[in-house]
């Protein structure tokens, strides 16, 4: 099974490149699986675009762009998406994702289940109560009005 990693989305407040790369590759080695993970940003130098740490693919989001449109382009082009596991937690790029047969973990599931003995499984997305829209509208600001 491939996991494809919206890595700026996994890593921690202050945790830098490296240091999830270095968690990425010893889940990778643990379960036996394959892992790219696509960043925001430009590329470093120590891990060029399209290099290999440790097993781990690494990719950046094409200049004017971000990861997410990386994603949904590696999503596009894979043979193995019904077997395709995307690690993120945009909802909106979640959405596109399932949409387009691959299965979608949060962040924190796949965190959660970095343990080499658990299977990491699709997480499903909760429903925004129709009583609470207005409030996450009026917090995000966006005008109900709006459409």
């Amino acid at each position: 099974m491939p996991y494809l990693v919206d890595g700026n989305n996994l890593m921690f407040r202050n945790q830098t490149r490296r240091e999830l790369l270095d968690e990425l590759a010893a889940i990778a080695a643990a379960r036996k699986i394959r892992v790219t993970v696509v960043f925001d940003g430009a590329p470093e130098n120590n891990f060029p675009d399209g290099s290999t740490f440790k097993s781990v693919k690494v990719f950046y989001s094409k200049f004017g762009s971000n990861a997410d449109e990386r994603i949904k382009n590696f999503v596009e082009a894979s043979k193995e998406r019904r077997t395709l596991f995307v690690v993120t937690d945009d909802r909106q790029l979640a959405d596109y994702i399932r949409k387009s047969g691959a299965k979608v973990t949060a962040c924190s599931e796949f965190r959660a289940r970095m343990n080499p003995s658990e299977t990491i499984r699709e997480t499903k997305p909760t429903a925004i109560k129709q009583d609470e829209l207005g409030e996450w509208m009026r917090y995000f600001g966006v005008d109900e009005s709006d459409e």
